[in-house]
């Protein structure tokens, strides 16, 4: 059985919108080396409309050869892509299909087959839902240092959740990425 982790870009403030606006500033071939093995660790990724319009726009035409992410284009492009949407009907890029129906039933039977990760990128509403029926395995948080002052925050509005930190991963430029599993909820 595989594991669902949510991966998600976010501010000092908590902030997880618009990341393209306030995360480039932070690259550097260790922080591309990190998102590489993240996603060569994943059987699929799901995310929203919004995350795939987003990456739908951006991976198709890069080409990243002789870079520290060599692969990661080539790997998103083809590992099979799961879109949590209501009104898209079709997807234009390779190997995206839409959630049929349910997306807590639907993740619930890809965790079930998958042998590594299913990764949700982003996606705040998606991954509210997956935590909300015990699905989420671990979130990765990766904090930038910078605060944006206002925006949707990647915890608004959810249930008291106690966590438990997994892993701290120091990169260039101030980012940490932090794992932490979740213990219980309501408490």
């Amino acid at each position: 059985m595989g594991t669902v982790i949510v991966s998600t870009f976010i501010t000092l403030d908590g902030v997880q919108d618009d990341p393209q606006d306030w995360s480039f500033a932070f690259w550097s071939d260790e922080y591309g080396r990190h998102a590489r093995d993240q996603l060569f660790a994943a059987d699929a990724v799901v995310m929203g409309r919004v995350s795939y319009e987003a990456f739908a726009a951006t991976w198709p035409a890069v080409d990243d050869a002789g870079t520290a992410t060599e692969g990661f284009a080539d790997r998103m492009n083809g590992i099979r892509k799961y879109v949590v949407t209501r009104t898209l009907d079709r997807l234009g890029w390779t190997n995206a299909h839409v959630v049929p129906g349910d997306v807590t039933a639907f993740v619930r039977e890809l965790r079930s087959t998958a042998d590594g990760a299913v990764l949700l990128y982003g996606s705040g509403r998606v991954a509210r839902s997956l935590a909300a029926a015990g699905l989420v395995d671990e979130f990765r948080l990766w904090v930038h240092p910078v605060v944006v002052g206002g925006g949707p925050s990647v915890f608004r509005d959810w249930p008291r959740t106690r966590m438990m930190l997994v892993s701290q991963t120091r990169l260039p430029h101030g980012v940490v990425v932090l794992s932490y599993r979740p213990e219980e909820s309501g408490t």
